[in-house]
């Protein structure tokens, strides 16, 4: 055991409590493309947080990734009460 985090397969619940709120994920998906994500859900006008295998990422400036930030799957998570207002601004239909 290292005590570094499993960067190789990670996990993210559904829903998820953070600072007292429930958070609720929207997809798993390679920080990249949820990074673009994210910045649509904010013009938008919806919160949005990052879960890495490292954990929370509330803001990710242009030089930390491209310094070699974490790039694999990340869990991209919104406030449940804003769950719907964020699936209409990234235009996906629930199932």
């Amino acid at each position: 055991m290292t005590g570094r985090p499993d960067m190789s397969s990670p996990h993210y619940d559904d829903v998820v409590e953070r600072l007292g709120h429930r958070w609720r994920r929207l997809d798993t998906l390679p920080r990249l493309l949820a990074e673009g994500w994210r910045r649509d859900l904010s013009e938008g006008g919806v919160v949005s947080a990052l879960l890495t295998p490292a954990g929370w990422s509330v803001a990710a400036p242009v030089y930390e990734i491209i310094a070699g930030s974490y790039l694999g799957d990340v869990g991209l998570y919104v406030p449940e009460v804003q769950y719907a207002e964020a699936l209409d601004v990234l235009g996906i239909e629930e199932e």
